[in-house]
This record gives structure tokens, C-alpha cells and sequence, in this order.
């Protein structure tokens, strides 16, 4: 559930002459907090010494628009533009994306040039503007990011990452917390509407057509590479069936999708990936809530009352 906002790679570089140089995101930083993770916070500024020391980088400015990490420019001895990335600890997470950047070996994501799971830390290729940068037109970037996925998607059974089930269980349990810690920032049938949906996918998971899924495809997470391409980045990392990536993409763009036929762009995405538009349609309306509320408790606005919005029109539907 991933929302990352990351400005254009910028190849300049200025070297942290100092620990205190470390700046984290306002969002980065409320997020370890909510996470209990203020020691993380006081701690970066060793990390990131600690990782230049280790690895043979040096690391340069900080990106600004981060979520769920501190991001920051680096460059490799050599001078190859890399990136390093640290993120807020939650059990499992490093672990996961760098299993998923290992599988996918570049093949719709981003290439992984060094990891240590154990401090959080990502060392990753530069890469160039989001598509949200860009200016890309939603249906060019809905091309984009079906491509994508559809390369990364491959069986891996014995990753050991969580399945899609498991994914839908959480999804249940953050919602109905997230919406009663809000005070109820959608309406209950809403929520009644988004655990019903939730309950289908559960119960329709299948270890035989479940496939290695990215688990938050959007904008900003689609980053142009060197070559002109373009390649995922922050991949949160299920065995599920494809189709919960196409759920993300659902509940992106809620001002867009509300202005048509909602369940047009679930069609459209099925037609191009070979999905089931209703699996399509039913991981939407999870994911819209989910990451509604959780945009909300972190003060991402617009985005957060403009999916809830949408996700309280569809529930009346």
C-alpha cells in the first residue's frame, strides 16, 4: 500500500558534509512515528554514514517526496548514479522488495544493485521522472504500467512472500482499525462494501494460478529509465492472483474513473492483461478504501478524500 511521490533523479550530487544533513520527508517522518519507530529517525544519520562506509558510496540529496523511506541520491565509486533507499522498519518489508527486485532480475522493475535486509537499505539504479511528471495521459500510462506488471508476473511458490489471502486478511483488519482510529472519515457501508469484496478475493485465492505481483502499480511508482523505457519501483511484493495489481490501478485516478463508468476502466484492464474484470473490480474497491484511510491518517491530500469520495459513490451504486 505503498504511496510514493518521488520528484525527477537529478544527476547532480552534493556530498553529505555533515550527519545533521540528513533530512527526512514530513511523510517519511510521521510515518515512523505512527510506526514507533523514532529511534529509526534518530539513528539515519549513522545509517547512512555507515552505508557510504560499507558499500563504497557517497551519498548526495535527499528526495523530498518519499512515503515510506528516505530516499536519496548516491553514486557508486565508479560513478554509476544509483540510489539509496532506507526504509521505515516493518517486519518483513525490506525483505519482501528485495526478493521481489531479485526475482524479477529487471524485468518490469527497477535492477537491485546491492541490499542488506537487515538495516532496511536498498541500493538501487538511478532512475529518471515518474510518469506522473511526465504528464503522461491516463490512458498511455495504464498501457505503461499493464505492461509492466504483466513482465514481472511469473510463478515464484517458493519466495516466501506473503499470498494474496494473507494480503486480503491484513487489508480487512487495517481497514475497520484505520476507519474507527479516523472517527469514520467514509460512510460504514462503504467500509461493509469494501470487506464484502475483500471476503470474495480471500476465499477465491489459488495457490496454482497465484503468480509474483508487484502490489502497489501507480504513477509514481513507474520511473522513465535511461534508455527511454520506463520500470516499477517500490514493489510491496504477493503470490497472488494477478489481478490485485490491476486493483491498484483501479483505485488510482479516482477523479478520472468517477467522471465515466467506473467499471469501464476494470473491463479495459482486463481486456489488456487477460484478468477477470470482476477480481479487477473487487481488489479496487479494497484497495480505494484502504489506501483512502491510510492517506488520510498521514495528511495526503488531495488524493485521500478524493479516493474516499469516490469509494462512498460506488458503495451507492
Amino acid at each position: 500500500m505503498t504511496l510514493v511521490r518521488q520528484p525527477t533523479r537529478s544527476h547532480h550530487r552534493e556530498r553529505l558534509v555533515s550527519v545533521p544533513a540528513v533530512d527526512v520527508p514530513a511523510v517519511v517522518r510521521a510515518k515512523a512515528v505512527q510506526a514507533g519507530e523514532a529511534g529509526w529517525l534518530a539513528g539515519l544519520p549513522e545509517l547512512v554514514a555507515g552505508l557510504e562506509r560499507d558499500w563504497g558510496i557517497t551519498v548526495g540529496r535527499a528526495y523530498r517526496d518519499p512515503t515510506e523511506a528516505y530516499v536519496a541520491e548516491a553514486e557508486l565509486a565508479d560513478g554509476t548514479p544509483a540510489v539509496l533507499k532506507l526504509l521505515v522498519p516493518r517486519p518483513g518489508q525490506a525483505a519482501d522488495e528485495i526478493t521481489v527486485l531479485r526475482l524479477a532480475d529487471g524485468a518490469g522493475c527497477v535492477r537491485l544493485l546491492a541490499s542488506d535486509a537487515g538495516r532496511n537499505a536498498l541500493l538501487l539504479d538511478r532512475l529518471g521522472p515518474s510518469l506522473y511528471e511526465l504528464g503522461v495521459p491516463i490512458g498511455r500510462r495504464l498501457e505503461i504500467m499493464c505492461r509492466l506488471a504483466s513482465e514481472l508476473w511469473r510463478p515464484a511458490p517458493d519466495a516466501g512472500l506473503r499470498t494474496g489471502a494473507e494480503k486480503g486478511r491484513w487489508l480487512v483488519e487495517h481497514i475497520l482499525r484505520m476507519w474507527t482510529d479516523l472517527g469514520g472519515p467514509c460512510s460504514r457501508a462503504t467500509v461493509d462494501h469494501a470487506l464484502n469484496c475483500a471476503d470474495r478475493r480471500i476465499a477465491a485465492h489459488s495457490p496454482e494460478r497465484a503468480v509474483l505481483v508487484h502490489g502497489d502499480v501507480h504513477q509514481w511508482n513507474t520511473l522513465q529509465t535511461r534508455d527511454g523505457g520506463f520500470a516499477l519501483v517500490d514493489p510491496d511484493g504477493l503470490l497472488a492472483e494477478p489481478e490485485y495489481d490491476m486493483g491498484v490501478l483501479m483505485r488510482e485516478d479516482p477523479v478520472e474513473l468517477m467522471a465515466g463508468d467506473p467499471r469501464g476502466r476494470a473491463r479495459w484492464l482486463a481486456a489488456r492483461t487477460g484478468c477477470d474484470p470482476v477480481a479487477i473490480w473487487e481488489w479496487g474497491v479494497v484497495e480505494r478504501v484502504s489506501t483512502g484511510l491510510l492517506a488520510v491518517a498521514v495528511g495526503l491530500q488531495p488524493v485521500g478524500g478524493q479516493m474516499l469520495a469516490a469509494a462512498d459513490a460506488i458503495a451507492r451504486m
